[in-house]
Formats: C-alpha cells, sequence, structure tokens
C-alpha cells in the first residue's frame, strides 16, 4: 500500500503518539558492543555509527550520550516522496520553543524531542492536526 502524500490529509490524520520510555543517540566506531536487535535506528556517518537507543541500554553499556528524548511516532502511513510534513511540524515545534529530531521511516515519521518537552509537543502535534481537519 503507498503512503499518503497530500499534505492536508497528512497532517489531519497524522495521530502523533509517545512512545514509552527515554532514548538517546549514541555514536559507536564499531557495532560489535551491541545487539542489533536492541537498536531503534542504525545510521553509518563518516565519524561513527549512530545509534538510537533506549536510555537504559546505554547506560548499562557505559555508552555517551549528552540528549535524552522521547520518541513520538506520527501513525500516518506517509509517503517517502511527501511534501511539506517535517516541514509544517517542525516549523510548529520551533514556534513552540522545541527542537526536533526526525526519522522518516518506511511508513512512519519519528520525531526525538527533549524529554521535558514531550507532553508539550505532543499538544502542538494535535493542535496542528485539528488546524487541519
Amino acid at each position: 500500500m503507498p503512503g499518503e502524500k497530500d499534505l492536508n490529509t497528512l497532517l489531519k490524520t497524522m495521530r502523533p503518539a509517545l512512545n514509552p520510555g527515554d532514548f538517546v543517540f549514541c555514536v559507536l566506531p564499531s557495532l560489535h558492543v551491541i545487539d542489533l536487535n536492541e537498536v531503534l535506528l542504525l545510521f553509518k556517518e563518516a565519524e561513527g555509527y549512530t545509534v538510537i537507543v533506549s536510555k537504559e541500554l546505554a547506560d548499562d553499556l557505559q555508552l555517551e550520550y549528552s540528549f535524552v528524548a522521547a520518541w513520538i511516532t506520527l501513525s500516518v502511513h506517509s509517503a517517502l516522496d511527501a511534501v511539506g510534513l517535517t516541514a509544517a511540524f517542525s516549523h510548529a515545534l520551533a514556534a513552540g520553543g522545541i527542537s526536533c529530531n526526525v526519522v522518516a521511516a518506511f511508513y512512519h515519521d519519528h520525531i526525538f524531542v527533549d524529554k521535558k518537552d514531550a507532553e508539550k509537543a505532543m499538544e502542538i502535534l494535535w493542535q496542528l492536526a485539528q488546524l487541519a481537519a
């Protein structure tokens, strides 16, 4: 099933969901120190492997991190070539003083915000959806 491309439909049906837990971004020089089944995201950069994992796992493995995030999933199935969704929600969050780190996966967009901003971010995203409806 193809993903949704219409921006108005994406916004009014995005249904943000706050996932339980605390999440962190870490950089690893190699992958031998971690079980990939416990990794939420893996991205290879020139400087090393960026992973998003639970804070609990990072603490257990004594991995360094500087940012503890809440993870919000937009439940709408967005097309990878849809235009404007990221701009719309990142602009709304920025207007609320909230920084976001975005991952576009095959089915859904995932937003990582500072843990302390999770509830405010959810309110902003729901308001944005209601404005589009």
